[in-house]
Formats: C-alpha cells, sequence, structure tokens
C-alpha cells in the first residue's frame, strides 16, 4: 500500500476582479500576443502587488533583515495543517486558540466567514474581515507552530495603529499565507 497523501489547493483563483487591501494596486491583465490572433503563442501580460489574492507573508514582510520570500525554505509551506473552522466570529483570540487543541500542530489554518468575501458577489474590499488577534498570535508562537494561514488578505485588524500581529508571528520567523 502507498502512503499518498492528499493535497489541498487552497488558493483563490487570479483575475481582475480580485478585491486588493486599500493602497495596492489593481490586478491588470493584458493580452500581448494570441493564437485567435495568428500569433505563434498566447501570452498575458500581469500587474500586481505582492499582496493580491492567496499569498505568502515572509517574516522580511514587517521586519528588517529576516527572512525574504526567495529564502524561505518550501518545508515550511508544504505539509500537514490542521484547518480550524471559527465559524461566525469577528476575531481570533486566545479562547479559539486554546479550544483548537493546536499542541504539535506546525501548521495551521483558520476557516473563517472571511471565505464567502472571494464569492464573484463579493468584489470589494471588506473592511470588517475576521483577523488574528495579537495575543492569539503570541500562543500560537508559544506553541511552535511555523505557519499560519487565513482566508482573506490579511491577519491583522484593518486600520490598525501598529501591525502587532504581524511583528509577533514575522518576528518569529511564523510564515503567514493569507
Amino acid at each position: 500500500m502507498t502512503n499518498l497523501k492528499k493535497i489541498y489547493d487552497i488558493t483563490v483563483p487570479f483575475s481582475m476582479e480580485l478585491p486588493v487591501y486599500p493602497g495596492d494596486p489593481a490586478v491588470q491583465i493584458t493580452q500581448v500576443a494570441s493564437l485567435a490572433a495568428g500569433d505563434i503563442c498566447t501570452v498575458s501580460h500581469l500587474s500586481f502587488g505582492s499582496h493580491t489574492g492567496t499569498h505568502v507573508d515572509p517574516p522580511a514582510h514587517f521586519v528588517a533583515g529576516m527572512a525574504t520570500l526567495d529564502e524561505l525554505s518550501l518545508d515550511v509551506l508544504i505539509g500537514r495543517a490542521r484547518v480550524v473552522d471559527v465559524g461566525e466570529i469577528s476575531a481570533i483570540d486566545v479562547a479559539t486558540i486554546e479550544a483548537a487543541n493546536l499542541a504539535g500542530v506546525e501548521r495551521v489554518l483558520f476557516r473563517t466567514r472571511n471565505s464567502r468575501l472571494w464569492q464573484a458577489s463579493a468584489r470589494e474590499f471588506e473592511q470588517g474581515f475576521v483577523y488574528l488577534e495579537t495575543e492569539a498570535a503570541e500562543r500560537l508562537v508559544a506553541l511552535g507552530v511555523k505557519l499560519v494561514g487565513i482566508d482573506y488578505l490579511s491577519v491583522e485588524k484593518f486600520n490598525f495603529e501598529q501591525p502587532t500581529t504581524h511583528y509577533a508571528l514575522l518576528g518569529n520567523n511564523v510564515v503567514i499565507v493569507e
């Protein structure tokens, strides 16, 4: 018997309709060559910010001198992950982390009501998305988690004064998938 593991693709389909975080560049896709037009191949020009759609925040995203995306080991991005469905809450707090029983878990992906924000009918950026509270991020670090994922454009509360959730995770080499 083979030891095959199922791989789940958690990426959001890429399109010009993707919502983007305020201040980030919009997605632009321009076709520059086309088989239908008689060209030898089809080629598109893509323009977007690094914070678009499903993306990775490496430690250097907020912490100077830390690992950049190209310096990350793929080992942190690939492997077993615990998916925690947090229901309809507005923020992931320490109590949510404790209830999830994450001892020994290296990768955790939070499924929230944010998942509905990617539907075709909801293409505008939503400021009231579910986020990870700083204290909950600190608890994840203490548990030894190496990767934290959430189903929207940021783990940080919108309109923050300081990106303390990012600092707590990235400052401790915990990679973020948003």
